[in-house]
């Protein structure tokens, strides 16, 4: 990219159906509004300003477990809010995109503990009410009390994990792709015929975890499989994000350690037949803006003293794997530790320095969790904040960011009010939605997965299944 040459940012919105997602603490502030979680009018609101934002979709997180790697208990987890209680983040989409027109949905849900079959109507549903602006979130989930509550010890090792999901996603990209014709649905009052039975396909699945050897019950919808996010960035997550994922969810602390991010994803979409950029790269980070850089540092500290530090550490052990509560607050995580949950996270908490380079305390992981949780913190005027994203994209070859709030819904009305602004007076931001589905409007080819994409090879006619 020429140095002269203004990159698009795009930006995404991070949530969760929870108190506190990111932010531990930070629920205690007079002017956040995470408490109201449990209720529509946050949603349908969050919703409207986001569209109004011109973002490209809400990016809803969730997990099926507590934190409670963090010693051994739910004790602390439950005291700090940390993503307990949570809500189901399928049911949100409906009242949102009733209340939009444009904005874009991207679900969590794991791949370890529901059936393909019922989840895939589940996708076809939201496809079709949102008419083609729903993407699935891929996790293959990380927390201990999750696999305990579903009848198991333990959760199955890492790389199983995502072996299991490779066999998942066949099974949903027969169901979704290859099992109705694009002409099925005949729907003729004349003659009586809704369905031509001739164009509907068992799809006859038989694998290592599943069997499947029937049709779908859903009829085609607008995207037929909804846009593929992913966040893995291990080693084997990123195979799979390299033939599945449209969309990455990263994490990195500095413009470094997010360019070699960057790069390994693109170098993966390429091992597996694709383009470099046929995926799209979001990093978080958390905006802290105001009219002035010394009010914006201001309300920064005024965020940093809600923060609630034992929530941080139950964060940061679940997210691990690694029960921080065994580590004295001077103690640092050494090279040697392995995980079973986030490998990725481990990687980037071992990256993390402060301003001598010397790994963090963790104590110090805890503080900088507080407020942002994962990321970055970028703290400024509106055109600080957005010089500050414009330069990110251009040197790391990100697409965008995943803004992740410090409190709610301020944190997004600052964005919309003071970043999305100066974005657009750079040329680096649309002042318009354009039209079509989430897929049509992230990579302008169309509603449908692209040929050169793994689950197009499922596709009815193309020796799969017929």
């Amino acid at each position: 990219m020429s140095e002269n040459t203004t990159p698009r940012v795009r930006l995404n919105a991070f949530d969760m159906n929870c108190v506190v997602h990111q932010s531990p603490g930070l629920w205690r502030h007079p002017e956040d509004h995470a408490r109201d979680y449990n209720t529509i009018g946050y949603w349908t609101h969050l919703a409207q300003v986001l569209e109004k934002g011109l973002f490209d979709s809400l990016f809803l997180a969730d997990v099926l477990g507590t934190y409670d790697v963090y010693a051994d208990t739910n004790e602390t987890p439950l005291r700090a809010g940390a993503q307990v209680p949570v809500n189901d983040p399928f049911l949100l989409v409906s009242a949102m995109a009733a209340v939009t027109k444009n904005l874009g949905f991207g679900v969590t849900a794991g791949t370890a503990y529901e059936h393909p079959y019922p989840f895939a109507r589940r996708l076809a549903t939201l496809d079709h009410l949102t008419e083609g602006r729903v993407g699935w979130n891929i996790v293959t989930g990380y927390l201990p009390s999750a696999a305990r509550n579903m009848g198991n010890d333990d959760q199955m090792e890492h790389d199983e994990r995502y072996d299991m999901a490779d066999e998942y996603l066949e099974v949903i990209y027969k169901l979704l792709e290859g099992s109705w014709e694009d002409d099925a649905v005949v729907a003729d009052k004349e003659s009586g015929l809704f369905v031509d039975p001739e164009k509907v396909h068992e799809i006859g699945h038989e694998g290592r975890w599943f069997k499947v050897p029937g049709i779908a019950i859903t009829e085609p919808s607008t995207q037929r499989t909804p846009l593929l996010f992913q966040a893995g960035a291990s080693k084997r997550g990123l195979k799979f994000a390299g033939e599945n994922a449209e969309a990455v969810f990263v994490n990195s602390p500095t413009k470094e350690t997010l360019a070699q991010q960057v790069g390994k994803i693109r170098d993966a979409a390429e091992a597996a037949g694709r383009d470099r950029h046929d995926i799209k790269i979001y990093s978080m980070l958390t905006p802290i803006v105001a009219d002035t850089e010394e009010a914006a540092q201001a309300k920064f500290e005024d965020y940093r003293s809600y923060a609630d530090i034992n929530g941080a550490l139950a964060l940061l052990s679940g997210w691990t794997g690694i029960d921080m509560s065994q580590y004295g607050p001077d103690d640092v995580i050494g090279e040697d530790v392995k995980s079973n949950a986030i490998q990725s996270s481990v990687e980037t908490f071992q990256k993390a320095s402060g301003e001598e380079g010397n790994p963090w305390t963790i104590r110090q992981l805890a503080e900088w969790i507080g407020v942002g949780g994962f990321g970055p913190v970028a703290v400024g005027t509106g055109k600080q904040v957005a010089d500050q994203l414009v330069e990110w994209v251009r040197d790391t070859d990100v697409d965008g960011f995943n803004i992740a709030y410090a409190i709610t819904p301020g944190t997004f009305e600052d964005v919309v009010e003071y970043i999305v602004p100066e974005l657009q007076a750079q040329g680096a931001y649309p002042t318009s939605y354009e039209e079509g589905s989430l897929r049509q409007k992230l990579f302008g080819r169309g509603d449908r997965l692209p040929e050169q994409h793994k689950g197009a090879g499922f596709r009815v006619g193309q020796g799969s299944l017929v």
